[in-house]
């Protein structure tokens, strides 16, 4: 029974937070005053998180959805599998939270740079891992380059994503999306298969020499 009191403290504590982070801005919400809304004490708030910025970084994770159990996505289609992770979206429930939260979260980042460091290394951990677990199988199988730059190939892919995401946000619901394109952008790149196919291709159509 305790267990079940104590995940429903830690889950009014985080709605509550989200809430007022959400209402007056990260800088102007106290761990007081997110006591005082989620009914919980203080010190069992800080049982669960050791300061403000601990919990900020759970409410950030909870409506990105980066508590979810990462998947390994191995369908044998290399190309898939890239657009997979390039069109993974947020929990829709919070699409108006995320708009309304991240102003506030941009510029408490740019006060705090230690924490929006590491928010951004928590954003992108889960895409880059499986980015490049997926290049890695896609260069053991062949399909890929062997001396490809896995870095470089990360940044490739996530590129056009993040570009899109950051500075054409309201665009957004219009266009289309932007993962797959990347994704085919840099499998015809990069792809080995195709590369023989092209090479093939262009000795059945050279000319005989006379």
């Amino acid at each position: 029974m305790a267990r079940v009191r104590s995940k429903l403290a830690h889950d009014k504590v985080l709605r509550a937070a989200l809430d007022l982070f959400g209402e007056r801005g990260i800088d102007a919400t106290s761990m007081d005053s997110i006591a005082r809304a989620s009914g919980v004490s203080k010190a069992t708030i800080y049982n669960h998180w050791p300061d403000k910025e601990a919990l900020l970084m759970e409410v950030m994770v909870m409506i990105h959805g980066l508590d979810r159990q990462a998947e390994d996505i191995d369908t044998g289609d290399i190309r898939r599998d890239l657009t997979t992770v390039l069109t993974r979206r947020p929990p829709d429930e919070f699409d108006a939270m995320r708009t309304r939260l991240m102003p506030s979260m941009i510029a408490y980042s740019a006060v705090h740079p230690e924490f929006g460091m590491a928010w951004r290394r928590r954003v992108m951990e889960p895409p880059r891992n499986s980015l490049i677990k997926i290049l890695r199988r896609g260069m053991k199988q062949g399909q890929l380059p062997r001396l490809l730059d896995i870095e470089a190939s990360v940044s490739l892919l996530l590129g056009p994503v993040l570009y899109t995401h950051i500075f054409q946000k309201e665009r957004l619901s219009k266009a289309p999306d932007i993962g797959p394109k990347s994704a085919e952008a840099f499998w015809r790149a990069h792809s080995q298969a195709r590369k023989v196919r092209i090479v093939k291709a262009g000795i059945k159509s050279a000319p005989a020499k006379k």
